[in-house]
């Protein structure tokens, strides 16, 4: 006899186990199945992790704001105690350059004013009162260094300034946070299945009947859910819905740098989220008074797209190294440069738009929570709340296509119109084709 559940998950990330979470609240006996050895062992693990609001679309800041709370209130939600510990929320603050000209900054600032994110407005003097280690030199843009002989030139300008928004900051261990989820699903009554392969997707008359592991073991379900990550796309090529869908994903081979803080400055402890729009990268405080660099994905840096998501470099290339820790030497010009390389590289699962996609598909009980492009670790919570939510309406009758599936959140009381991440919208153009964490 074929082992049953109500839903099948396929991959136990970050937000495939938040998706597992809040159906197991409503009810739903759930199977995460994972082809890795234990929950967030993926790309997950690697994720910067980082906590901000600053999108350029309402839909984004939005659903990114109501992420605050469920960071914040991290224990209250998930109602258990892990015995591994539980992840903590590091409220650093963030702060978002402002450039001269129409940026995305100013998209996102008006959209602050709009949805009610709380912020400030900090002029040149503030901000050298607050973080005196940045410089405040413009440089019109980047380049490589090893492109570029006068990488390194100022502009002659400066930026304008910066919007610090207090309620920004970082989680300290994203695995840890999704094996909180696991336990807090467990006892929920919801299961993971690590270690095992899916093969085979099996449908009837348009219809999600289950699937066939490598081991040959055949697990029925009348819901499936595809959070399989840089995997996701491979996972819609065996249902048969890429070719339906006009957005689509593929993995990218991203970098993340490590370098200490500069001499007299502990940015572990007294440092803080930062968005260094001219500079095209993103910094954080890390473990051991040190700062974590990752990109904005210039046009001027190469993209890496990998064909299959089990075979890429995993070292970290001297090229990328320079150009990421070199721009942020630009912005703190007392940062000394490393004499080791140090950093992490692994895959983001990236949409045609870099926005994700929470939807259903013409398969019925076949659902995707894929595309999260690398910045979508932040939205993990409310992003399980929606996908249950849409799950739910679909699985009594609503035409999501026709009708998209309005969610009311839990703490901001926005409502978020899940149309947005539709698979058949168009490209949208308020993208800002990258990401910061």
């Amino acid at each position: 006899m074929n082992r049953t559940a109500d839903v099948v998950i396929v991959g136990a990330g970050v937000i495939g186990s938040a998706t597992a979470f809040e159906l197991a609240k409503r009810g739903y006996k759930t199977l995460n199945i994972d082809k890795l050895p234990a929950s967030g062992y993926g790309s997950t693990s690697n994720s910067c992790a980082i906590v901000r609001a600053h999108y350029s679309t309402w839909d984004g800041v939005a659903m990114a704001y109501e992420g605050f709370f469920y960071w914040d209130d991290w224990n209250k939600y998930l109602e258990v105690e892990d015995e591994r510990g539980m992840a903590k929320y590091m409220k650093t603050g963030s702060i978002m350059f402002m450039l001269k000209g129409a940026d995305h900054s100013k998209k996102s600032l008006n959209l602050f004013k709009e949805i009610g994110v709380e912020h400030e407005i900090w002029d040149l003097e503030t901000l050298k009162k607050k973080m005196p280690i940045y410089s405040h030199d413009s440089y019109n843009g980047t380049s490589r260094p090893d492109e570029d002989d006068s990488f390194f030139d100022k502009s002659g300008d400066q930026i304008e300034g910066a919007v610090w928004t207090p309620g920004s900051g970082y989680v300290s261990d994203p695995q840890l946070a999704t094996h909180n989820l696991q336990v807090a699903t467990e006892a929920k009554g919801g299961e993971f299945l690590f270690d095992a392969e899916i093969t085979e997707i099996r449908q009837s008359n348009g219809q999600i009947q289950g699937v066939t592991l490598k081991s040959g073991e055949q697990i029925d379900c009348k819901v499936l859910v595809n959070v399989a990550g840089p995997h996701s796309f491979i996972i819609n090529q065996m249902a048969g819905v890429e070719d339906d869908m006009n957005i689509k994903t593929k993995a990218l081979r991203h970098e993340v740098h490590h370098v200490s803080s500069p001499p007299g400055f502990d940015f572990e402890k007294n440092g803080v989220h930062t968005s260094d729009g001219d500079n095209a990268i993103y910094f954080r405080p890390e473990t051991g008074n040190s700062i974590l660099i990752g990109s904005e994905d210039p046009e001027c840096d190469p993209k890496e797209w990998i064909p299959n998501p089990d075979e890429f470099n995993r070292e970290i290339t001297d090229s990328q190294w320079k150009a990421q820790v070199y721009r942020c030497m630009r912005r703190i010009p007392t940062l000394e440069e490393p004499s080791r390389k140090r950093g992490v590289v692994d895959l983001y699962d990236v949409s045609d738009d870099w926005l994700p996609i929470y939807d259903s598909t013409r398969i019925k009980g076949y659902y995707m929570a894929i595309g999260s492009s690398g910045n979508q670790f932040k939205n993990a919570p409310i992003a399980g709340h929606c996908m249950a939510e849409l799950i739910e309406a679909c699985e009594k009758g609503q035409n999501h296509d026709e009708d998209p599936v309005q969610v009311k959140t839990v703490y901001t009381g926005l409502t978020l119109n899940m149309g947005f991440y539709s698979r058949n919208r168009e490209i949208n153009p308020n993208s800002s084709f990258s990401v910061n964490g």
